[in-house]
Parts: structure tokens; sequence; C-alpha cells
């Protein structure tokens, strides 16, 4: 997806580029109800959409969707570009590019949210955003929370519900080929019903090394993660992943 060179039926590498003083130009020209010079700021600034649509190639999103729709938040930073202010266009059209592609994936997030919370949770970002561009540093909860005059448990509960959901299996590390999955950081205390399976599980890991044996009772029975095994035993965490999954093989062969 990263070298990806159509997007829309849109060849990326031959995407014109504007000067600086071009696209003031145009940009007067579209102030006075120029269609020719709007679309010539559009064409013109399509890289510059298509370096905003890489900040959110990791959430796994089609890359044809998010250039669209950064497509129209360019459209909407030129129809309402303030001519007379002293700011460069991608100045401002970057926040609403950015903007305009978080509603997008905001709305269409598989957990649906009440549109209360998804507005509080837009409104967070946008105060997260200012806060970080005047301190240079990540704001609190609490600060948000007072930009907002709202208590600090809704701005958790909203930026939380926009967060888009994490699967089991998802790799969360890998280290020379032995991927480690979410799944293998989840912990389970409270299953009392599988007696049966703890006893026969005793019975097959009779003939494993004491490590290995270790390994698997703390993480099936005592119900720990493989990282708190790891500190436990103290080896690294993708040590436990590679003695645990060839021990697990052995009992099954």
């Amino acid at each position: 997806m990263y070298n990806k060179v159509f997007i829309c039926g849109v060849d990326t590498s031959k995407l014109p580029v504007l000067k600086e003083r071009e696209k003031e130009e145009l940009l007067k020209e579209v102030k006075n109800g120029s269609k020719t010079a709007r679309e010539k700021l559009i064409n013109g600034n399509l890289r510059l959409v298509l370096s905003v649509i890489q900040r959110f190639t990791a959430r796994g999103e089609n890359l044809d969707d998010l250039f669209q729709v950064g497509c129209i938040g360019l459209i909407k930073s030129i129809d309402n570009f303030d001519v007379t202010q002293n700011v460069k266009f991608s100045t401002y059209a970057v926040p609403m590019i950015i903007g305009e592609i978080r509603r997008y994936l905001r709305d269409n997030n598989p957990i649906r949210v009440s549109r209360s919370i998804k507005d509080t949770a837009y409104k967070a970002m946008q105060v997260k955003e200012r806060l970080i561009a005047e301190k240079q540093t990540e704001p609190t909860v609490e600060e948000i929370a007072k930009e907002l005059q709202i208590p600090a448990a809704e701005v958790v509960i909203a930026l939380e519900s926009i967060v888009s959901p994490m699967s089991l299996y998802d790799p969360v590390y890998s280290d020379g080929g032995d991927t480690i999955y979410v799944l293998d950081q989840v912990g389970d205390n409270n299953d009392d019903n599988n007696w049966l399976a703890e006893i026969s599980f005793r019975e097959q890991i009779k003939n494993l090394s004491e490590r290995e044996k270790n390994i698997l009772t703390l993480r099936f029975m005592q119900g720990k993660t493989q990282m708190e095994v790891s500190e436990e035993i103290g080896i690294s965490q993708a040590q436990v992943s590679r003695l645990e999954k060839g021990a697990l093989e052995r009992i099954k062969s």
C-alpha cells in the first residue's frame, strides 16, 4: 500500500506541484469566481492530500477511500481560505484535510457511538492538537477537560469510543519470525470450570523440561501473560513465546 502508484485512477507520480506564488494567484482567481483556477488549485495540491493520508495508513483503511475524503477536505479549504490573512495555504489546508479524514474514520467506526460522544471526542482532539502546538508537549486529560469545561471522565470515554477495535490476532511484536499477538498477552484468572482439562494438561507436561513446565504452568494454570512470565523467570517475552510454542507442539504430537 505504501508504494501504490495509482489511487482512485490517478497516477500519483505525475501529479503537478504548484509553487507558492502560483497558489496565491490561483486563490485570488478562485475568490473572483474562476472555476478553471479552482480546478488547477485542486489538481496542484493532490500531493498534499497524499502526504496527509500517509499518517493514517497504519489503520488498515483503504487508501482510495482516504484519498477521496482528503480531497473533500482540500476542496473545503480552498473554498474557505481567506486570501487576506498572512498564512500559507498548506498551513491552513493540512488541518482541514486531517479533520475531514478523522470525521470519516469516526463516523465509519464499526462500533456505533452516540453523536454527542463523537462530537465530544472531536472537540477533545481539536483541543489536544492546539495545546500540543502551543506547548510542544502532550496535554493531560485534565488539561483537555479544563479547556472543554467537562469532567475528565467524559473526555476519556469520548476518546476511547472512537478508537478502532483490536483483534486478538493483531501482532504486537516480532523477533526473528517469532510473532507475539494480542492473544498471547491476555491472561485469565477467572475460569474455574476447566478442571478436567487441567488434569489432562498436567499429565501431558510431565516429559517437558523444568523451564517449559514452569512457563506452561504460569501461563495456563495461573493465567499469567507472557510479559508477566518473562519478568518472573528472567527471560525475554520473545523467548517465553518461543519456548511456549515449542512445548505445546510437543504436547500435541
